[in-house]
Parts: C-alpha cells; sequence; structure tokens
C-alpha cells in the first residue's frame, strides 16, 4: 500500500507492507486497542484473552499494556471504501473496512433483466432500468411503477418467472418472482438493494383469487438481495396449491410498505430541579406518558456543598 506523509514543503510517498500491520498471531488486521508484553511483541484483543495473557512468543504476561506507537499509526492511515467507485465516499481507519462494508449503501447490485450485465449502486442501477431500452423486449414488456401503501395489480406468465417493477418515491427497483413445482407455485418479492438500515425496510402482501377462493400472504420484512437469483426461496414466499392455479396466467395483488422507524426509544426527556422545603430535590418532567416524577433526599458536605 501507498503511503502519503503530508510536509509544509512538500509530501512524501513511502510503501508500506501491510503484514506489519496484521496480528501476528490470528493473522487478522489490527484493531485498537493494541497490546505487547515487556519485550515488545504484539498482539490484537482478541488473541489475549484466547492466550490467557501469555505471550507465545516469550511467555511474558501480555494483555495489559498496550502499544500506542501502533495504534497511532493505524489511525493515521486512511483506506478508501472498496465500493468507491460505485460512489462511497467514506474513509475507513484500517482494519475497520468489512464492517463498513457489510452495510455500505453503495454495495454492488446487478441489473436484474436477463441478459444485462449492468453493475452498480442500487440508485444507478434503478435510474439505468428506468432509463434503458433493453435488447430483449420480452423482459421490459411490463413495467410496473408503484407506490409504498398502494396495492397494485400484476398479471404475469408462470413461465416468465420474473416481472420488474419500480418504487419510484425509494427511487428502487423490485421483482416479483414465481417458481412451478410439483406441489405448487412459490411467489416471492424482493427488493434490488444492500442489507443497509439506510435503504430502509419493507414488508409485503400478496392476495391471490381463484374461483371465490383467497389466499393472502403477509411478509414481515421484504428481502433485499443485490443479484436476482432463479432458485426456489426456502423463505418468505407463498405457496399457491396447484389445485387453485389456472393455466400459465397468474393474476394477484400486491401491497409493498415502508415500516416506520420505531421512535419509543429517541424520546429526549428534559428535566428541571426544585428543592422542597426539607432540602428534597425534585426532578419533573414534561407529562409524557410513561415517565413518573423523581425525587432524592441528597447528602452535604462539612461545607455545605451537595454530594451528588
Amino acid at each position: 500500500m501507498e503511503c502519503v506523509s503530508s510536509t509544509e514543503e512538500k509530501p512524501r510517498t513511502g510503501i508500506l507492507n501491510l503484514d506489519v500491520l496484521s496480528c501476528p498471531i490470528c493473522v487478522e488486521p489490527f484493531t485498537i486497542p493494541i497490546f505487547q508484553c515487556n519485550n515488545g511483541h504484539l498482539a490484537c484483543s482478541s488473541c489475549c484473552p484466547k492466550l490467557r495473557n501469555k505471550c507465545p512468543s516469550c511467555a511474558l504476561p501480555t494483555g495489559q499494556s498496550r502499544c500506542r506507537a501502533m495504534e497511532t499509526v493505524l489511525e493515521s492511515i486512511s483506506i478508501p471504501c472498496q465500493n468507491a467507485g460505485f460512489g462511497c465516499t467514506t474513509k475507513l481507519i484500517y482494519g475497520e473496512e468489512s464492517t463498513h462494508e457489510k452495510t455500505c449503501t453503495f454495495s454492488p447490485c446487478s441489473c436484474p433483466v436477463k441478459d444485462c450485465n449492468y453493475t452498480g449502486s442500487c440508485k444507478d442501477v434503478y435510474v439505468h432500468y428506468k432509463n434503458l431500452i433493453h435488447p430483449n423486449p420480452q423482459s421490459t414488456s411490463q413495467r410496473y411503477r408503484v407506490r409504498c401503501g398502494k396495492s397494485f395489480s400484476v398479471k404475469m406468465n408462470i413461465s416468465d418467472n420474473l416481472v420488474i417493477g419500480t418504487l419510484y418515491e425509494k427511487r428502487l427497483l423490485f421483482t416479483v418472482q414465481s417458481f412451478r413445482k410439483p406441489y405448487g407455485l412459490y411467489v416471492t418479492v424482493s427488493c434490488i438493494a444492500p442489507s443497509s438500515p439506510k435503504a430502509g425496510k419493507f414488508s409485503y402482501c400478496i392476495f391471490y383469487t381463484m374461483d371465490g377462493h383467497s389466499i393472502t400472504y403477509k411478509s414481515p420484512e421484504l428481502k433485499k438481495i443485490q443479484r436476482v437469483s432463479f432458485h426456489t426461496p426456502q423463505e418468505n414466499y407463498m405457496l399457491i396449491p396447484n389445485s387453485s392455479l389456472h393455466g400459465e396466467s397468474l393474476e394477484m395483488r400486491i401491497c409493498i410498505k415502508k415500516e416506520k422507524r420505531d421512535k419509543t426509544n429517541d424520546i429526549k426527556v428534559r428535566t428541571k430541579c426544585c428543592r422542597e422545603g426539607d432540602g428534597t430535590i425534585r426532578r419533573t418532567a414534561p407529562s409524557t406518558p410513561g415517565l413518573r416524577k423523581l425525587s432524592y433526599r441528597p447528602s452535604y458536605s462539612d461545607d455545605g456543598q451537595i454530594l451528588i
């Protein structure tokens, strides 16, 4: 890895061997804190308890003294996210890449249209699909532009296996897939997006009616996928028995909802303090359901100061 040293006169560059930034015991990238024994042998915070705080190189105690110099080196190294090419501008401390990249909003997604090799962030894939006319007209013959919370009708041929739609207010793509098996038809709905909390959380319902018989499936979570899979789903699907199907045509209603954020734990309580005649300090809060008045009798020091 190339390193840059910034000085007032002229920046200097050098080459750093990344192996020196890895724990010599587990060979995983160092993260703060980093420990050392009295002989200077390094160990990460995960290895110390596994070794019972005994250095494997010299048998001296380890896990108590931190190596501040190596920690400073780690803090000074800034690494771009591997999704920088797709728009991520986050700079990461060495060793924290995997934590960020698991939930990075710019993790690459693939266009769900068959034989299309386009890859980009979920927002870029949305724009690509919306604006591009694909060479295979059958793949784009049915486009569904829907809003969250509004049910819509979907008509598809079971043999087509895939229908693509857009949640235009969220700038996301969703897919409806069907998988025919000897005992019935699997139907599932997915969203083209990485597993990032910033992409939002959605749920969906499927309503199917045939000859007066209705089947309803409610999924608590709309699965996020980065690439369309044509394997039979193992969860989050509706199973329509063969006896309820009529030929190769399938018509149903679907409703996709965005889950609201639970703000129960986000309430900020402003308290006021007042002193009663007997010296008791009472803390009161605004009239918020579920909150009670708290009071306590303080202790005083010899000079009359309240001891908290």
